[in-house]
Order: structure tokens, then sequence, then C-alpha cells
């Protein structure tokens, strides 16, 4: 799922590609409620429907945050 620039998830606005990995793509992007950028990893759709991968992605997520 590739994202292009001024593309809304929620309160972000994606500005630019950073890069691309096993678990997913990731994006520079513009938090407009706290007006400061941010980077957001988005799954591939195939991987959002499979269970044990959403799964997986979200312990890796919990991890970073610790």
């Amino acid at each position: 799922m590739s994202m292009t620039p001024g593309t809304r998830l929620g309160p972000y606005e994606i500005v630019s590609p950073i890069g691309a990995g096993g678990m997913g793509e990731v994006y520079r992007a513009r938090d407009v409620r706290l007006q400061r950028d941010v980077a957001t990893k988005v799954l591939p759709e195939a991987f959002a429907a499979d269970p044990e991968r959403l799964e997986r992605f979200e312990q890796k997520l919990a991890r970073r945050r610790r």
C-alpha cells in the first residue's frame, strides 16, 4: 500500500516515504494536531488481514514503546 504525499491517516498527513522492510512501509508524516513530524509504519493489506502477522507487528510496536 504505497501512500502519496497529502494522504491522511487519522491526524497524520503523509509527507514522504522513508523506507520499506519486511513488515511494511515507513513514512515521514505530520501530526496536524501537535504540529510536529512523526514516522508512521503502514502494513501491506495482506499482512493486516493475517492475524499472526498483525499480532507480531503489534508486539514489535509494543517493545519499541517501552
